[in-house]
C-alpha cells in the first residue's frame, strides 16, 4: 500500500529575512541571534599609545640585549682561537696551509675550462660531418 500522505504544514519563520533583501555585512552571533558589530568600550588614545610605546621599548631592550650577547660570544671565541694558536703554533700552521689547499685545488678546478666535455663534444661532431659526406 501506498504512503499515506501527510497533511500537517509547518509554518513559515517570518522573522527571517525575505527574499531579495540584501545580507547584513557584519558579525553573526549565532548563541544571541543577533546581527552586528558588538559595541566596543570606549578607550583613550593615549593609553593605547603609551601601552604601543612600553611594548616598542621592551623591544628594543631585548634587541640590545641579544646584540650585547652575540658580542661577548664573539670576543669569547677570538679569545679562544688566540689561546690555542698561542700554545700550538705549528699544528696551527699546518691547519691553515691545509685549508688554503683545498681552497685553492677547489678555485683551480672551477675556474680551469672543461678538458674532456668539448673534446668529446668536438669527436661526435666529426663523426657527424664525416658520416654525412659519405651519404653525399
Amino acid at each position: 500500500m501506498p504512503r499515506r500522505k501527510n497533511s500537517s504544514t509547518t509554518a513559515l519563520d517570518t522573522s527571517a529575512a525575505k527574499i531579495g533583501e540584501p545580507v547584513p555585512k557584519a558579525i553573526i552571533d549565532i548563541k544571541t541571534a543577533s546581527v552586528g558589530i558588538p559595541r566596543q568600550p570606549e578607550q583613550d588614545l593615549g593609553v593605547e599609545l603609551s601601552a604601543l610605546r612600553k611594548q616598542v621599548d621592551a623591544l628594543q631592550q631585548r634587541v640590545l640585549d641579544a646584540g650585547r650577547l652575540a658580542k661577548g660570544s664573539t670576543g669569547k671565541a677570538i679569545r679562544q682561537t688566540e689561546a690555542v694558536v698561542r700554545h700550538y703554533p705549528l699544528s696551527t700552521i699546518v691547519l691553515m696551509a691545509a685549508v688554503a689547499g683545498m681552497f685553492a685545488l677547489t678555485a683551480s678546478r672551477y675556474f680551469s675550462p672543461p678538458r674532456h666535455h668539448n673534446s668529446l663534444a668536438l669527436r661526435d661532431l666529426r663523426d657527424f660531418y664525416d658520416r654525412m659526406r659519405e651519404r653525399i
